[in-house]
């Protein structure tokens, strides 16, 4: 078995596995074993989005999260979404197949600098978009995802200041749609950042009827384009409930299978980044495979961890966020 150290250096548990194990039933047995759940987010590869309990985007996890009976819950994601759970569940184990499965966006917001920021406008409440640390949420007056961030602001009185990060193409899109003057945090997500104007607009002259849809995290530039634009669950119904037969898609790749399975006969093409590189599959989320999922499963490790303290100052937003939505019917 794996030291402490030796596990966080290269985080995941690394062991041979007998060629001959089906892992899907072997995940399923382990889950029944170990009262587990496998909390799965729509950027993961196809089949651990198949292994998975529950399949969703930001919103949902949280949601699922919150309310999961499960004794272990295993979040094929990246580190904040499993830190969000455990601020959740913290009486839960909260296991990660690969703890290096972080989050460029998060990264563009380290919380010390963060809090000099905030010290910069005392009368604002903070808005923080899911995607960052513990810590950052700790900071925070409210939690986001892109499925409320609109609705949550819209809640607030229009005299309220508001900070929010760290995402400045999603918060400039929420001022657009809001028409509030929003103070926002220089981050940016690599992935949503990489699309290409010229190369999507070369796509469009090739599939004249094909449908652009994008995430609120692409840029201006990018979203001017799109015939819809919304959060991963609204870009799978959108491309559900259209009458269009193709779609380009400005989001990770990943949402691509789940489109696919519930569209069988529409096409789907992934919109092209800027270069040669496969830059619109998020290198963290890929970080999780299945045969990692199978051993974080089976030997209970990683487990992601939260200072209490930390946890009770992010419960409170987070807390929030769930409440609006409810109250919203989101």
């Amino acid at each position: 078995m794996d030291t402490l150290e030796e596990l966080n250096r290269r985080g995941f548990v690394e062991e041979s596995i007998d060629p001959t194990l089906d892992l899907f039933d072997e995940i399923e047995k382990l889950k029944k074993e170990k009262n587990a759940i496998v909390l799965a987010h729509y950027y993961q590869e196809p089949d651990i989005q198949d292994v998975a309990d529950y399949l969703g985007d930001s919103l949902g996890l949280s949601q699922e999260a919150a309310k999961t009976e499960a004794d272990v819950i295993v979040f094929a994601g990246v580190h904040f979404m499993a830190e969000t759970a455990k601020i959740l569940s913290p009486e839960k184990t909260v296991l990660l197949p690969d703890v290096k499965a972080g989050c460029s966006l998060a990264d563009s917001c380290p919380p010390h600098l963060f809090k000099k920021f905030k010290e910069k406008y005392p009368d604002h409440l903070v808005i923080t978009y899911v995607n960052c640390t513990a810590e950052l949420k700790a900071m925070s007056d409210i939690v986001c995802t892109s499925t409320n961030a609109v609705q949550i602001v819209q809640s607030l009185p229009k005299e309220q200041k508001i900070i929010f990060g760290p995402d400045k193409n999603l918060g400039a899109w929420v001022a657009k749609k809001t028409g509030r003057d929003l103070v926002l945090w220089n981050g940016a997500c690599m992935v949503h950042e990489i699309f290409s104007r010229e190369k999507i607009t070369k796509l469009k002259e090739r599939h004249p009827n094909a449908k652009f849809i994008a995430h609120p995290e692409c840029e201006e530039a990018v979203l001017q384009m799109a015939d819809y634009i919304g959060s991963t669950t609204g870009l799978l119904n959108y491309s559900i409930n259209n009458e269009a037969t193709e779609f380009i898609v400005a989001t990770e790749s990943g949402i691509i299978h789940q489109m696919e399975k519930a569209n069988p006969g529409k096409t789907f093409i992934p919109a092209p980044p800027n270069n040669n590189c496969a830059c619109n599959d998020c290198p963290y989320m890929k970080r999780n495979t299945l045969e990692k999922l199978y051993l974080c499963l089976k030997n209970g490790s990683p487990e992601v961890t939260v200072p209490s303290d930390i946890i009770a100052a992010a419960r409170k937003p987070i807390e929030r966020m769930l409440e609006i939505s409810a109250s919203l019917g989101l």
